[in-house]
């Protein structure tokens, strides 16, 4: 049975027996109001009227006609309250004797007559008082018996109710609730057994349907999967660098903590939303989704600058690398794209290091300068002949003295430069420049050093060739260098060509040697400060190719290099037309 259906019964059946013992004390009462008021309209009445008419018969001897008056009127309300079996006979003898009275008021024999009519009368009321007095208690015992037996009915259903109601509603509701934690600790073998037909039985036979699909589940790789989502969502938000993954539509699918922080934005406000709608409100989002603008700077070959990002409470250096994520479809041949994930990678440790390493180079460099140039000074006093002559032994120590200081003397001025170059102290003076002046002081500057070798420098120039907004010292240091670094990895008796034409509205500026050339491996190295090519001579400090891009770059130029083993070099840079 139905708990509904149980309970509507109960509490029904309780209901009714409520009602019917209502009714019936409600009967009773009536029964026994109406039992009292007959008692008193019927008999108290027709005892008040003789008594009135016993007063009025003694008095008659006194006042006959006010006495016979009261008589009278008690006599005619006695008249009309017969209610008793033979009352109304009496009554008639009392109305005849009462007008022979009032004929002759003075016979006793009469008045006595009269007097025992009237006690018949009291008499015969005074025994259907009696009686009806013993009907009224007869009717109240039988209404306590009644109310007595409904009272026990609504009792007895009243307390099993409280007794079985409570026990049938929360015992399944308990086994339920420690089946539910079982469950939530994922015992998903756990089962209710209360299988009565009512709701509770319906109640646990969907429960035991559920712990069987979430066993099933349990067990199924969808489970699997759905937990190494997790873990994988947990090691992302444990990460120490910004994460932040996007899908093909440019839906943010996750940001990790770091991200959210650094973003200065809530995890609800953006999980699930497009990214280049973050955009419109947030610059650092702006600059993070920015694939365009990266793709543009790799295609030129300029360098990428770390972002700068206030984080941690001081302002921090961020390298963002974003990762194109693709897969080949089951069956496919061809790969589709399915989002992207931008990382940022907190190099803001190695950037103080940086930092901290070019102020001390720059101090030792400018600390060694004024040593150095003091023992070229020196040395430029031993060689007068006021100062002494030397030995050709001498001689030779003081040229070896001088080619050193000569050596350590252009380290530190490129260490300089460089510290210069990365603390951003660099001083450029762009304006227009003759590109034709810029090569020409080149090769004058590095005559001397191709013709020690024998080494023909031949210059190959467009004509009309306009000018170009450049540094035109800085840029023909650049150009020095290459043409220092052809002279001394190329033969003797070889041919260096310097090529100066146009290309669109930039001026190409190219240096071509005929040397053995550098390996495909280090081609993309070449630039990087300290890197020297493996085998060459260890003459340089391996900051001059360095200087010559950051020189290049920061005056909106290109540089580059090809190169094939054995085939010789070819390094180049792209200066804006002015």
């Amino acid at each position: 049975m139905k708990i509904k259906t149980k309970l509507n019964l109960g509490v029904g059946l309780l209901f009714v027996m409520i009602i019917i013992l209502t009714l019936v004390s409600a009967f009773y009462i009536f029964s026994i109001k109406k039992d009292t008021e007959n008692i008193l309209k019927a008999n108290y009445n027709t005892l008040e009227y003789s008594r009135n008419m016993l007063l009025s018969l003694d008095n008659i001897n006194a006042d006959a006609e006010k006495a016979i008056i009261t008589f009278e009127t008690n006599l005619n309300k006695q008249n009309r309250n017969i209610t008793e079996v033979g009352e109304d006979s009496v009554t008639r003898s009392l109305l005849k004797n009462f007008e022979l009275l009032k004929i002759n008021s003075t016979d006793e024999r009469l008045k006595s007559q009269i007097r025992q009519d009237i006690f018949e009368i009291m008499k015969l009321n005074m025994t259907a008082i009696k009686q009806k007095s013993d009907i009224a208690k007869h009717t109240a015992e039988t209404a306590n018996l009644w109310i007595a037996i409904t009272g026990t009915f609504c009792f007895l259903i009243a307390f099993n109710l409280l007794v079985n109601l409570p026990n049938n509603i929360a015992d399944p509701i308990k086994e339920l609730t420690a089946s539910i934690k079982e469950i939530a600790n994922k015992n998903y073998s756990e089962r209710v057994h209360f299988m009565n037909h009512n709701e509770f039985g319906d109640l646990a036979r969907s429960f035991n349907t559920m712990a069987q699909k979430l066993e099933e589940y349990h067990d199924s790789n969808l489970y699997k999967l759905s937990f190494e989502k997790k873990r994988l969502e947990t090691l992302i938000n444990n990460m120490h660098d910004p994460i932040i993954g996007l899908d093909d539509q440019g839906l943010i699918l996750f940001a990790n903590d770091q991200a959210l922080k650094i973003i200065g934005m809530k995890s609800e406000d953006v999980i699930g939303k497009i990214a280049t709608t973050l955009a419109l409100t947030n610059d650092l989002m702006k600059s993070l989704i920015a694939k365009n603008l990266e793709i543009e700077s790799k295609m030129s070959g300029q360098k990428i600058l770390p972002m700068k990002i206030f984080a941690d409470g001081k302002e921090s250096y961020f390298e963002k690398e974003n990762v194109n994520i693709t897969i080949q479809p089951t069956g496919e041949d061809q790969t589709i794209d399915i989002g992207d994930v931008i990382i940022l990678r907190n190099i803001t440790p190695f950037k103080e290091l940086d930092f901290a390493k070019t102020n001390f180079i720059a101090t030792i460099s400018h600390e060694l300068k004024t040593p150095i140039s003091s023992i070229k000074f020196s040395l430029n006093l031993l060689e007068r002949k006021q100062t002494g002559i030397l030995n050709d032994e001498q001689k030779h120590l003081v040229e070896s003295i001088n080619d050193d200081s000569e050596r350590l003397l252009k380290i530190t001025g490129e260490l300089l430069e460089l510290s210069q170059v990365e603390t951003g102290n660099i001083q450029l003076n762009i304006e227009k420049s003759d590109p034709y002046q810029i090569v020409h002081y080149a090769t004058e500057a590095v005559k001397v050093q191709a013709e020690q070798k024998q080494i023909e420098l031949l210059v190959e120039t467009d004509d009309n060739l306009p000018m170009i907004k450049a540094d035109s010292e800085k840029t023909s240091w650049v150009l020095i260098n290459f043409l220092t670094n052809a002279i001394r990895y190329s033969s003797e008796k070889s041919v260096i060509k310097v090529k100066l034409k146009s290309d669109g509205n930039q001026i190409l500026f190219t240096v071509v040697d005929t040397g053995k050339g550098i390996d495909k491996r280090y081609l993309s190295k070449v630039f990087d400060k300290y890197f020297q090519i493996p085998g060459s001579h260890k003459t340089g400090t391996g900051l001059g190719l360095a200087i010559s891009k950051e020189f290049i770059e920061a005056q909106g130029g290109t540089i580059g290099v090809e190169s094939e083993l054995g085939l010789g070099s070819t390094f180049y840079f792209k200066m804006l037309s002015a």
